[in-house]
């Protein structure tokens, strides 16, 4: 199982299995990287631009790991393991029900077997270290079981009954703040005296 810098389980074999689409691709297919972060990697903007600026996975015979530049961070909107949805309430300033888990954190870790650290499992498609970002959203719950034991992000699941209230409180409060009342229900006719 890939592991983190500190050596704590991530939950999957093989990252690319929960890649999903590139940061960088556009709506057309096109590399956003090449096109407005050229001076990063002049080599590889060179290479797109020949291309005119397709994804290098456009390619049937490609794959996301085939790009230098790929990235695949999630929007953090629902539990990958559990399937538990955020309900984030404006102004506040608790902590988030889905959190952002890496599978793998690309160029410069020590992840996944680089500079002492474990290897990667020999069951994995390839026994190459990932160099790419890949993040997927966990609730608070599952992240902790992923990292704190033998859990996988590919378990079939269910929220933890903790986590199922903490979201119901929030939806109460969501629900509450949608609720119309007067003003003179809010105040009550303690203002009048002030006139």
């Amino acid at each position: 199982m890939e592991r983190t810098p500190d050596g704590t389980p991530v939950g999957v074999d093989d990252p690319y299995e929960f890649a999903g689409r590139c940061d960088h691709l556009t709506g057309d297919g096109r590399c956003r990287f090449a096109l407005e972060r050229a001076g990063d990697d002049r080599e590889f903007a060179a290479e797109r631009r020949r291309a005119d600026y397709a994804c290098v996975a456009a390619d049937e015979d490609a794959d996301w790991r085939d790009c230098p530049h790929y990235r695949s961070t999630t929007d953090a909107k629902a539990c990958a393991r559990c399937g538990l949805e955020e309900v984030r309430i404006a102004h506040d300033d608790r902590r988030p029900l889905v959190e952002e888990h890496h599978l793998s954190y690309g160029e410069g870790s020590t992840e996944g077997g680089r500079q002492g650290e474990p290897e990667r499992s020999p069951d994995s498609e390839s026994n190459r270290s990932p160099s790419h970002e890949i993040t997927v959203g966990l609730c608070r719950w599952c992240h902790t079981k992923v990292h704190k034991s033998f859990a996988r992000v590919d378990d079939d699941a269910s929220p933890d009954p903790e986590a199922v209230a903490e979201r119901e409180s929030r939806r109460g409060e969501e629900l509450g703040e949608l609720g119309f009342s007067s003003a003179n229900e809010r105040y009550g006719d303690d203002r009048r005296g002030d006139e």
